[in-house]
């Protein structure tokens, strides 16, 4: 069958650093910094005993994020453990929000006229940073940015072209701007983006098994990437698999 034949189905989770002065859970700069491991302590380093303490500012700030999406705010929120291991998130889970998001729904309109449908928006602390350096035959860890305060706007399965997740992405980065809740400076990763991408038959009600492309730091190149994944997965199909 002719790639005609396909559509893509797309979803953006974009991760934006907020900028508060502190950590989520911590009194650790939250700035960015070349020096590795100057912003931490030992909650930070998630020593034996220390325990977490939320930032009001980092409420705030998702509040004006979901206000301007339109979505709904929670009377009631939680936090929760993810346990997954990552060499740079010192405690070996992730304090995020699952079952109980900040915000639920909304949408942000793009520059095509189309208003692409929010998931939910929630909070989440983030992991260090590994250095993989050709000239040493070990691996570097910076914990300057761990604990440092995220949103994860997660949209829905709503966006079929690579261009549309480029406009999103950039009316995103447009309005945490305006919103003064980040910086939206991609090449210091205060802004990155996963893209879950899959393929269908036009008309095709069922959504294709998903692909997610993990931290990409320009909107070039997430363009560049879901579209080399739409051909990739459409060739698959082609050829059996």
């Amino acid at each position: 069958m002719k790639n005609i034949d396909y559509e893509s189905v797309i979803g953006l989770e974009v991760h934006a650093q907020l900028m508060t002065r502190t950590k989520i859970f911590s009194g650790d700069s939250a700035h960015f910094s070349q020096n590795p491991n100057q912003h931490i302590s030992l909650i930070s380093l998630a020593h034996p005993g220390v325990l977490p303490k939320l930032n009001e500012a980092v409420l705030n700030l998702a509040v004006r994020m979901g206000v301007a999406c339109g979505s709904t705010i929670a009377k009631v929120t939680t936090f929760d453990r993810k346990n997954y291991f990552y060499p740079d998130l010192p405690k070996g889970y992730q304090i995020t929000q699952n079952q109980n998001p900040i915000c639920t729904g909304g949408s942000v309109r793009i520059k095509n006229g189309k208003s692409v449908e929010l998931d939910h928006v929630h909070l989440e602390e983030d992991a260090g940073k590994s250095i993989h350096d050709d000239q040493s035959e070990f691996s570097k860890i910076d914990f300057n940015r761990a604990g440092v305060p995220l949103i994860e706007i997660v949209t829905k399965p709503c966006m079929h072209t690579s261009e549309e997740a480029a406009q999103f992405l950039t009316e995103v980065r447009k309005l945490v701007r305006f919103l003064e809740i980040c910086d939206g400076n991609m090449e210091e990763g205060s802004l990155r983006a996963d893209a879950n991408v899959s393929v269908r038959l036009k008309g095709d009600p069922v959504l294709g098994k998903k692909v997610e492309i993990k931290n990409m730091n320009s909107i070039r190149n997430v363009k560049a990437t879901i579209d080399a994944e739409i051909k990739r997965q459409i060739d698959l199909i082609n050829s059996g698999q």
